[in-house]
Formats: C-alpha cells, sequence, structure tokens
C-alpha cells in the first residue's frame, strides 16, 4: 500500500494546492484535504487474526506431523503468534478483511474530529473550515465542515463530495477528483460565503 507522503506526485501536490487557493479567492471558507496512512492501528483484529493464524499453523502442524502433540502444538503455537501477527501489520489488505465495516466507517470519522481540531480548522474567523480526509488503508473518504457551514449547507451534501473522491481514487485519478471535489465546495460556499476584504489564508492548502 502506498504510503501517505508519497500518494500524490510533487506536480499533483501542487495542482491540489493551486485548486485550494482558486477556490479562496472567491470564498472566505478554508478547505484543507489530507491524507493519512490509516484512521487507527486496530490492534484487536491484530491480535484475534495473529492469533487465528497461529493457531490454524500449530493445529495442522502438530497433527499431521507430529500425531497430534499437545507440547508441539503449543510450542508451535507460542513460537508462531507474533510472525502471524506481524504478517497482518503488514499485509493491509488480509487485515482490513478482519474489521467489520462499521467499525473503519467510525474510526475515519473519528480521526476526521481529530484532525480537524489538531490541525486548527476550527479556528477559523467565521467557522468556515472544511476537512477532505483520505484514509488509504480504510478506502474511505470523508468530509467535515466546521459550524458557519454546517448549518448552512444539507449534511447530505458532504457525503457528496465524500463519493466524488471515492470514485476518482477507485478509477486512478484521485488527483483530478480531489481537485473537482475543491471546485465543487468553492461553488457551494462562494454564494453564502463570499470572501471578506481582510481575508486571509488561514490553514495549509494540503496537510500530507
Amino acid at each position: 500500500m502506498k504510503k501517505a507522503a508519497e500518494f500524490f506526485t510533487a506536480e499533483e501536490k501542487a495542482r491540489i494546492e493551486a485548486a485550494v487557493r482558486a477556490v479562496e479567492l472567491r470564498t472566505s471558507g478554508e478547505i484543507v484535504p489530507l491524507v493519512v496512512d490509516a484512521a487507527y492501528s486496530y490492534p484487536r483484529a491484530e491480535i484475534q487474526g495473529g492469533g487465528l493464524l497461529a493457531l490454524a499453523i500449530a493445529v495442522n502442524f502438530s497433527w499431521w506431523l507430529f500425531d497430534g502433540s499437545l507440547w508441539i502444538f503449543l510450542a508451535i503455537f507460542l513460537l508462531g503468534y507474533w510472525p502471524c501477527r506481524l504478517s497482518l501489520r503488514f499485509s493491509p489488505p488480509l487485515l482490513r478483511l478482519l474489521i467489520h465495516p462499521g467499525e473503519l466507517t467510525a474510526e475515519v470519522e473519528e480521526r476526521a474530529k481529530t484532525a480537524f481540531l489538531d490541525n486548527g480548522l476550527h479556528r477559523t474567523v467565521d467557522g468556515t473550515g472544511i476537512l477532505i480526509l483520505i484514509c488509504l488503508f480504510e478506502h474511505r473518504v470523508h468530509v467535515l465542515a466546521d459550524r458557519g457551514i454546517h448549518h448552512a449547507v444539507p449534511p447530505e451534501t458532504w457525503q457528496k463530495v465524500a463519493d466524488l473522491v471515492t470514485v476518482g481514487i477507485k478509477q486512478g485519478r484521485t488527483c483530478d477528483a480531489l481537485c473537482a471535489a475543491v471546485a465543487y465546495c468553492g461553488d457551494l460556499l462562494a454564494e453564502k460565503f463570499p470572501p471578506r476584504d481582510d481575508d486571509t489564508d488561514e490553514l495549509p492548502n494540503l496537510i500530507h
């Protein structure tokens, strides 16, 4: 799985930042795209999956090669647990299969709230920060708007923005889709949140 720091090329990063700057000339809203490796580490899935994999290996080896010896079973299980667990840690597709989709979604939403606060999106003058969060491990995109925008734009609108980016990722054109999502947010905000005379760029245009 490609890491967040390498997810976009230098040219793509420049395009995204330019798209954000262009939108912020038309509105007082602040749009911040953020790419992270994962929303959470999912230790429970890693522990359970590693245990089950080690258990399956131990049962089969002890049964077929050592006549079901309990001591051999225990030895193989104890020796195999950490290698099995680590193999899941470094095999995201396998680990993701062990996690309920609802848990993935919940962790992405929680990470979005945390990132919103950590990166100061709640500190804009008019409460007009928008976070577009891409979580690579979870294959999820979440959009979170601050209080000023949230009351003026229907909540389902942000799912449309997230879906726009998600489709782009699946089609291998993430940069184009993210730029389009940024422009769409700009269209939503331009009428209700025009730029102020003293407007400044309060937030980074891309966090990666």
